[in-house]
């Protein structure tokens, strides 16, 4: 494939590049030493059409695509994360979920403020003892008459308690399977619903200017309306949410890893050490050739990743590849820019000091980077773990990182 840009998408690139330099790498490092939420520079996001980028114009969007939305990830974790992760979550999972598999009623009442940032909407997935074990969900939403009656807690939520949030798309358990198995569906709650406590945000190593948060739900009542797509199918649309979102937090992480690049070149320009600058000594030339080839390569990858969902092929095992790999990538090149940085590397005024911290979750988050190895295996034909079962020695298989295997 040519991953060469369009006019367009290129245009989109330089816009957002000039909006992260010009208005977002000024003011973040204060958002982000206070733990603050920068509503400011998320406003003018939507102001730009970012959060519309992939949705039809006819629902508010920009009548985009996935690639572009990347593009739009990409430039801006190259300044900082915090506000790609924002628009990342906002987009891939607050709205992208009630366009793939809302109601047309469910599309028009949300996806207009959603695209325009006036909105924000979250992604109720993760639990205590459901992380990457989706399957293990213990939320549970019971019918009553006309509602839906939820009962349960999510945690790690992104964009789920600002002054802004309008939804959080919850899983929940609705019934059992003939086997046993759950019945997982997707439900929407509002926020201020009544019953669902949004917590305070976490004190986190990083992404210290987006918000996380932990959430309940006591007896949380719900319109049956608020069904997002079929009951008992809420873990097969999540799949596909997150196959998506691996494509966008892969062009985030390359935008980090970019931009740790970025900041190593500008300060071994300047770093003077033993009479010259650092840039001219071999040792750090080729910390910076390597950090620069990875960051290439990353990018090859998501924008693979991103080509093939736009023409509808698959591309589960390409953005399974594109997250692995580019996460990687990114805590790699914020170690090294650290590194060449030296004792200034270690100190908050300095941005690689922020891309050092937030590099890490980037192998943890929508889906762990062993998680995206199993994936990966999957999808080349390998079968799933076996283990000797306690009892007959019959050979049963494991429950896998997503749930039962099929």
């Amino acid at each position: 494939m040519d991953h060469r840009l369009t006019p367009e998408h290129e245009d989109l690139r330089r816009t957002v590049e000039a909006f992260a330099h010009d208005v977002v790498a000024p003011k973040i490092g204060d958002f982000y030493e206070r733990h603050e939420f920068p509503y400011e520079i998320v406003r003018e996001m939507g102001r730009m059409g970012l959060f519309g980028l992939p949705f039809p114009e006819e629902y508010g969007g920009m009548g985009g695509d996935y690639l572009a939305l990347g593009i739009a990830l990409e430039e801006l974790a190259r300044v900082d994360s915090s506000v790609a992760i924002t628009l990342e979550a906002g987009v891939s999972l607050g709205a992208m979920p009630v366009y793939r598999f809302g109601t047309e009623e469910q599309k028009r009442a949300w996806l207009p403020k959603l695209c325009a940032g006036e909105m924000l909407g979250a992604f109720g997935l993760t639990e205590p003892g459901a992380g990457s074990d989706a399957g293990g969900t213990r939320t549970t939403a019971v019918r009553d008459g006309d509602h839906w009656v939820i009962n349960g807690s999510k945690c790690f939520i992104t964009n789920s308690g600002t002054d802004i949030t309008g939804l959080v798309t919850v899983t929940a358990v609705t019934g059992r399977k003939p086997d046993g198995r759950p019945l997982i569906s997707s439900i929407i709650v509002p926020a201020g619903t009544p019953g669902f406590t949004v917590a305070a945000p976490y004190s986190k190593v990083g992404w210290n200017a987006s918000d996380t948060r932990e959430l309940s739900f006591d007896d949380v009542r719900v319109p049956v309306g608020n069904l997002l797509g079929e009951e008992g199918r809420g873990y097969a649309q999540f799949l596909r949410i997150l196959d998506e979102g691996r494509v966008a937090i892969a062009a985030l992480a390359t935008g980090l890893a970019q931009g740790c690049v970025d900041e190593s070149v500008k300060y071994a320009k300047e770093r003077h050490a033993f009479g010259s600058p650092i840039s001219t000594y071999q040792a750090v030339q080729f910390k910076i050739a390597d950090m620069e080839m990875k960051a290439h390569m990353a990018r090859i990858g998501w924008r693979d990743a991103a080509s093939r969902l736009v023409l509808g092929e698959s591309f589960k095992k390409e953005a399974a590849i594109a997250k692995l790999y580019s996460s990687t990538v990114a805590v790699d090149n914020a170690r090294e820019a650290t590194q060449i940085h030296g004792g200034y590397g270690f100190m908050n005024e300095y941005p690689v000091a922020r891309m050092w911290r937030d590099s890490k979750i980037l192998e943890i988050g929508e889906g762990t980077s062993e998680v995206q190895r199993m994936l990966i295996a999957r999808e080349l034909g390998l079968p799933p773990e076996f283990s000797p079962a306690p009892t007959d020695g019959r050979a049963v298989a494991r429950t896998g990182a997503r749930g039962r295997l099929p």
